[in-house]
């Protein structure tokens, strides 16, 4: 795609009538009618939603989702030096296709050279309801998410097209500046969030602070497709009923621009631990935990329990790793500052849960992840 609009206010009816027109959808009709509004509450990218009229009977939906930059620069910075932009494009053209993880259909991924501008166009999934980082979820929603992790998982572990995506392995010194800005991160999110934070967890970012370029430099026995932002907000409950009514379907996975190579069990580490808070997960995790390997066995993918667990011990930690990496670095909201606090308070309690520190000491040891 040479060209493509950057914003949801640049859109026009004949850009979207070439992309259903691209999908088989629009036949002999046209778009007299195009309206949009803000959605989502993503930080790192705007997203619309866009009402459509047509002059007759069509196939065309009446409604579609678009994603953009972010209008913020510090959050377009960070995006674009973090790949974020170049990642979510990769995932729906080459990957989303091979997954039985439900995702939005696209209907047009563009990106620019430098990866600080793109485009997707998605079918509108119409949710009942939008996953909510501050407001939790109950044993459904939890169970339906361990299951997509468990899709997602088994079906990309050792893929050639995976593994092969160069824009996913990122650019050379990637990871090293990723260290360094993380010792910034960690200072600012310390002075920021001091006194708002339990000091065990606080002491528990000090401990990952002395260990990012372990953590960064990792390597997992058997590589994967991961989401990399695993959590409610990033999830549709309830989608894809009949005329966008919502609720056939009973979930769905969106913003992949943090996807990666790399261990399943750190997007279950992360779900468990800042994406659905200790009230939930203590009383549930064995069954959570348990339903994971029942998932990947059931795909033909299965997953020792001793191994499971010193993986998932291990992943605890990125949820403290991305509240404190992402607090710095995007636009600082009130929000954004409950979710990151919110974020940060689960991980950490997951972690001290399971003493992953230790785990990942062990780790750096033995060479295993």
């Amino acid at each position: 795609m040479d060209e493509f609009p950057s914003t949801a206010a640049a859109v026009t009816p004949g850009w979207i009538e070439a992309q259903l027109a691209r999908a088989g959808l629009l036949g002999e009709a046209r778009i007299t009618g195009l309206s949009w509004q803000s959605i989502g509450t993503g930080q790192v990218g705007d997203t619309a939603r866009f009402t459509l009229a047509y002059d007759r009977p069509t196939a065309a939906p009446a409604t579609l989702a678009g994603k953009f930059a972010s209008a913020d620069p510090t959050s377009r910075g960070t995006a674009a030096a973090m790949m974020l932009y170049v990642k979510e494009v990769g995932f729906y053209r080459e990957l989303a296709g091979l997954l039985a993880v439900r995702t939005p259909k696209v209907y047009a991924a563009g990106i620019n050279a430098d990866g600080t501008d793109f485009v997707l166009l998605f079918e509108d999934l119409a949710p009942e309801r939008g996953g909510n980082q501050l407001e939790g979820c109950d044993l459904a929603d939890a169970e339906a998410a361990i299951r997509q992790a468990a899709a997602l998982h088994a079906a990309t572990a050792g893929h050639p097209s995976v593994l092969g995506a160069e824009w996913l392995h990122g650019r050379e010194g990637l990871l090293a500046e990723i260290g360094r800005l993380y010792h910034q991160a960690h200072v600012i999110f310390r002075e920021r969030y001091d006194g708002q934070l339990a000091a065990d967890a606080l002491a528990l970012c000090d401990e990952l602070d002395r260990r990012v370029e372990h953590w960064l430099n990792r390597q997992p026995e058997e590589p994967c497709l991961i989401h990399g932002d695993f959590r409610l907000d990033n999830m549709l409950f309830g989608v894809g009923g009949k005329n966008g009514s919502g609720g056939a379907e009973p979930i769905a996975i969106v913003d992949w621009q943090t996807c990666a190579i790399g261990c399943g069990m750190t997007d279950v580490g992360y779900f468990m631990g800042c994406g659905i808070g200790s009230d939930l997960r203590r009383p549930n995790e064995a069954a959570l935990l348990a339903l994971y390997a029942e998932e990947m066995a059931r795909y033909g993918a299965p997953i020792a329990q001793d191994v499971m667990l010193r993986r998932y011990r291990i992943g605890a930690l990125h949820g403290l790793f991305t509240a404190v990496f992402s607090a710095a670095f995007v636009v600082r909201t009130e929000r954004g500052d409950a979710n990151f606090l919110s974020m940060a308070r689960g991980a950490a309690e997951l972690a001290l849960d399971h003493d992953s520190i230790g785990a990942l000491d062990a780790m750096m040891e033995n060479a295993q992840c």
